[in-house]
């Protein structure tokens, strides 16, 4: 595992002559609700890390942070990443490359994430399917192939409005 700034991922994403999915137009969209009680989070997390990763590397790219700061467990978050040997802020290096063999690491980060009320991105070296986690208890998830989405959905439970209203899967 490595940590990235945010600069680090910016390049990550160009060397794959990729952007984040949020901003690739007319792509499919599958946005699903977090799971009502929060240990059903390990879940949805293992799910994003086991069934959309392909074994290939993944980003998980924290963006957002702050918002919820009641619910934020940041001694945890802290000792998880120094782990890891590394010893910098959130701030300093929001990104998490997981090698394939760290799903279940991914799986961890990702649920402390969601816990957190924390938001950011599940960026697949595979490209079949992306994710957008947000600190309001959602995630989009972003393919070209529709089927990729219904296996989300019916893995993770039925899909809620997109921002504009639609479902757009």
């Amino acid at each position: 595992m490595h940590f990235y700034t945010k600069e680090d991922c910016e390049t990550w994403l160009s060397e794959k002559q990729r952007q984040k999915p949020d901003l690739v137009p007319d792509v499919r969209v599958e946005r699903i609700g977090y799971p009502t009680s929060p240990y059903q989070c390990f879940y949805f997390a293992h799910f994003v890390a086991s069934e959309l990763t392909y074994r290939r590397p993944t980003l998980l790219f924290i963006t957002e942070w702050g918002i919820w700061s009641s619910s934020e467990n940041w001694h945890l978050y802290y000792k998880l990443r120094r782990t890891y040997s590394d010893n910098r802020q959130l701030h300093e290096a929001p990104g998490h490359l997981f090698l394939e063999h760290e799903a279940e690491d991914l799986a961890s980060f990702l649920q402390l994430s969601m816990l957190n009320g924390w938001g950011g991105y599940v960026l697949t070296e595979a490209n079949y399917v992306n994710a957008f986690f947000s600190h309001d208890e959602y995630a989009d998830f972003f393919s070209n192939n529709h089927t990729n989405l219904a296996d989300i959905r019916n893995a993770l439970g039925p899909s809620q409005p997109t921002a504009d209203g639609t479902t757009r899967a």
